[in-house]
């Protein structure tokens, strides 16, 4: 059983890094089998395919964030009737920097894959992430129309989309930005100084007119 568990560890580990630096449709089973040192066979053994690695990639992270988001969420929606859209938005700094605790990176690292995810066209994550966080999403979005009541459903989901779009590029280049401020700016800014400073930005592009 130990044996067992380091090879899926290995596994997982392996695909993290390939997944993240390559995306999901550059990277082979046979890439991730060499990089983890275990045999071919071990990938379908373990997850079944290669979709369901991926999933069990990403749901390492997910499975800490979103019920940490889901307090959040409940906490502001039990604390403020009235929430502003950067109130809303805001739930998500603590949860997302905690993600550093539990992994070298983490942050960045998530968002990174979460992007590649989409420009990878990976549908089956949709359904993935739907599927067993979509209580979480709904009262999430719940939150936004009451912070916004003045758009439709599907101007939120076009917004949403837009928003979902700036945090991954943003956070997966993260230590980029903050070195060009550094050299260009002369500004010493954190990971949470990155995140603080999208937040506004993000809740001005949901709300324009």
């Amino acid at each position: 059983m130990a044996n067992a568990q380091t090879t899926k560890l290995k596994i997982l580990d392996a695909a993290e890094e390939l997944f993240a630096d390559h995306g999901f449709s550059e990277t082979s089973t046979r890439q991730i089998t060499k990089k983890a040192e275990v045999n071919l066979a071990s990938v379908n053994y373990h997850f079944g395919s290669k979709n369901e690695l991926i999933q069990a990639v990403i749901e390492r992270y997910l499975e800490v964030l979103v019920p940490n988001i889901d307090v959040e969420l409940t906490g502001l929606k039990n604390d403020n009737p009235n929430p502003t859209l950067e109130e809303v938005f805001s739930v998500f700094i603590r949860p997302i920097l905690s993600l550093n605790q539990q992994r070298k990176n983490g942050t960045s690292i998530l968002l990174q894959l979460l992007g590649r995810s989409y420009t990878d066209s990976q549908r089956h994550m949709r359904r993935f992430f739907l599927g067993n966080y979509g209580d979480v999403v709904a009262k999430f979005v719940a939150l936004v129309y009451k912070a916004q009541p003045g758009l439709s459903p599907s101007e939120i989901f076009w917004r949403l989309h837009f928003t979902l779009g700036t945090v991954v590029f943003t956070m997966a280049s993260s230590d980029a930005l903050m070195d060009i401020a550094r050299a260009d700016f002369d500004e010493q800014i954190a990971i949470e100084g990155v995140v603080k400073r999208l937040i506004p930005f993000i809740a001005a592009g949901v709300s324009a007119p």
